[in-house]
């Protein structure tokens, strides 16, 4: 039997790629990429399920693209300035588009299928590192470790069960004193550290992110010489 073609959507049903990944973006930030399924997204662009298979043909091939998009998004380092200022802005950039789509962390490398924006990125921080005379086993280094810290930081911060503006500065209430007693190093960390004014969890992204770039730069250096 000769398979069947698919059926092109009428042209008011409004459809095209882009829309049904945008809403499939839409969908996972806000019930998360696990509850997404065609017959949702159908259900949420207002049309049969059947309709989204002109565009995109099953559930992988949306993930695909979803995670193509958020990589777009992502700041794209250049070989101009110092390599060490483009890292630094494509790790910012990255942990800026991970917080709005917590559900990408753990797509953005499982994809057997990439797309060009995912493959261009990554061909441009390779490129950067390249340019800037690393090695190809430091490019390899560099990569791994910037983007393990990047996605376990942006994970960590996404799980905390408190945002920094709603600590309370009660010490007793953040920890009771039978508490304290029993753990007494813990106690001193969030009387001294945690309950300071000003306290951010985030602030340790950008001391992390320096001292790994400042590790590579160790390295890079020691090897140039």
């Amino acid at each position: 039997m000769s398979p069947r073609r698919k059926r092109e959507p009428s042209a008011d049903s409004g459809l095209s790629r882009e829309r049904v990944l945008e809403a499939a973006i839409v969908f996972a930030d806000e019930h998360g990429v696990a509850a997404l399924s065609m017959r949702k997204l159908a259900k949420e662009l207002g049309v049969e399920a059947m309709s989204l298979y002109y565009y995109l043909p099953n559930k992988d091939a949306i993930l695909d693209g979803m995670v193509d998009r958020v990589f777009a998004s992502i700041q794209v380092p250049t070989v101009q300035g110092g390599w060490r200022e483009q890292m630094r802005a494509r790790a910012m950039s990255t942990r800026e588009v991970l917080l709005a789509h917590p559900w990408a962390v753990s797509l953005l490398d499982s994809r057997a299928n990439p797309g060009m924006a995912t493959l261009r990125h990554h061909d441009a921080v390779i490129g950067c590192l390249l340019e800037a005379g690393f090695s190809v086993g430091m490019v390899a280094h560099a990569f791994a470790l910037l983007d393990s810290f990047i996605y376990g930081f942006v994970m960590q911060e996404a799980s905390l069960p408190f945002d920094s503006d709603d600590l309370s500065d009660d010490v007793d209430a953040m920890m009771p004193e039978e508490v304290a007693e029993a753990l007494p190093n813990l106690a001193r960390f969030t009387r001294e550290h945690i309950m300071q004014p000003g306290y951010d969890f985030s602030a340790e992204f950008e001391f992390g992110l320096d001292l790994i770039l400042d590790g590579l730069g160790a390295r890079h250096e020691a090897a140039s010489t």
